[in-house]
């Protein structure tokens, strides 16, 4: 970060492995980083949140006969959540480079996004929090939890969503 970083507000903004996330990412740099160059208003802070290996222990049914899952599936499926990780953080330092958007923090924390991100904005202090939108509608967002609705509600900042266009058919 600069030295001046004191001065500066800080901007969490949630990355993960859609497209959304890493429109947001550019959204963001290209609004309030590159056109500022060293004296953008803010620092930036890019968090990916890695979440837990949940995998049940128990059968699982398929085409094939059914096959006992262990313990012993965790440390592979903690491997491939650690790649997907990886390759996101690797992808938003890309993105920053390619905008001449040097010394952001990049950081993985394992969690529940939500929870992640609204402990980031504290963790940090920020001043903003800026999430890409997946564009749920309603019934979704009800069923399967909206991180953006939950930060809303509950980070300690104010909280951008941006939304990527639809495409033109």
């Amino acid at each position: 970060m600069s030295s001046s970083s004191s001065e500066k507000r800080v901007m969490v903004l949630a990355m993960d492995q859609t497209e959304n996330s890493q429109y947001a990412l550019e959204w963001a740099l290209d609004h309030f980083f590159t056109p500022f160059g060293s004296d953008a208003p803010f620092d930036l802070v890019i968090v990916y949140a890695k979440p837990f290996p949940s995998v049940p222990i128990g059968t699982v049914a398929g085409p094939t006969p059914a096959v006992a899952i262990g313990p012993e599936i965790f440390p592979a499926v903690d491997l491939e959540l650690k790649l997907v990780a990886d390759q996101v953080t690797e992808k938003a330092k890309q993105i920053c480079t390619s905008k001449s958007v040097h010394g952001a923090l990049v950081e993985i924390v394992e969690g529940d996004a939500r929870n992640v991100l609204c402990d980031a904005v504290d963790r940090h202090r920020a001043s903003l929090l800026v999430l890409g939108s997946r564009g749920y509608g309603a019934i979704k967002r009800v069923v399967l939890g909206s991180v953006s609705d939950h930060c809303t509600h509950h980070a300690h900042c104010s909280v951008m969503i941006v939304k990527k266009p639809k495409s033109k058919k």
